[in-house]
């Protein structure tokens, strides 16, 4: 594989129904990774849909605050996975409730969603392509559900940090912000040739200094076309321990962003 990710997170809570599709419940038992708020989480849901895109069936999840009923005309942070975990994973990492704690501290509210990539760093492989799916295929499903798609940001860790990034880069203005953590990007890749496109499109950058990546994604933060809005650079590795302590900051630097005009 081209890019692959060293993710070490916690337990993960999945039941499916007799119909293939599930979802989570407010109060089931999980085991929740560090460092994960202790309020619960709104409503979460994680179907199976077919993606044309990927010529297969995809998890489709989405998070909505807690006290925001269903979500109906809040904007959307779309969720590019790393390349262990899936939307099956997200309510076990505490996704749900990171997005209710956020907005208890006063972010303005938002909802998360995300489908499989599986681990084509969120590029076409042959006639599977990722990258359409949720340039096309998402904001579909979103809008279906009530959301508002004119008001997107993009997050993602390590191989969906590099994805989230690419997307901006492919479709300018499709996203207004992307929040992406230890992105695994390469000097001379993708993302370096095309980093002028995201001229316009505000960046929240992060990684751990113990990172492998880090060189990397300094390297990137020096080439952007303008220095990031939001991110540091601070202790820890390429994992959830680390990622889950800048989950706050970069959800406050997404809600900011999609409440804006």
């Amino acid at each position: 594989m081209r890019r692959r990710t060293m993710l070490a997170a916690g337990a993960v809570v999945a039941s499916a129904s007799a119909a293939g599709a599930w979802a989570y419940q407010s109060g089931q038992a999980a085991v929740m990774p560090l460092g994960v708020p202790s309020v619960p989480p709104g409503p979460e849901r994680c179907e199976l849909r077919y993606s044309k895109a990927r010529g297969s069936t995809v998890d489709f999840y989405t998070a909505v605050p807690a006290g925001h009923g269903d979500g109906a005309g809040l904007p959307v942070c779309l969720v590019l996975h790393g390349g262990s975990k899936r939307p099956a994973d997200f309510a076990g990492l505490g996704l749900g409730r990171f997005l209710t704690d956020a907005v208890n501290r006063g972010a303005a509210p938002f909802v998360l969603a995300g489908a499989t990539g599986d681990r084509l760093a969120w590029q076409p492989g042959g006639r599977d392509d990722p990258q359409r799916m949720v340039h096309e295929e998402l904001p579909v499903w979103c809008a279906a559900r009530g959301f508002d798609t004119s008001r997107l940001a993009a997050w993602g860790w390590s191989m969906g940090g590099y994805g989230s990034l690419l997307l901006a880069e492919a479709f300018p203005r499709f996203v207004r912000a992307v929040a992406a953590f230890s992105p695994a990007v390469v000097p001379g890749d993708e993302v370096f040739r095309d980093v002028e496109q995201l001229t316009g499109t505000s960046i929240g950058l992060w990684c751990g200094r113990a990172d492998p990546l880090i060189s990397n994604v300094r390297a990137l933060r020096r080439a952007l076309p303008a220095a990031p809005d939001a991110g540091t650079f601070g202790p820890g590795k390429h994992n959830f321990a680390y990622w889950s302590t800048v989950i706050p900051a970069a959800f406050a630097f997404v809600a900011a962003q999609l409440s804006v005009g």
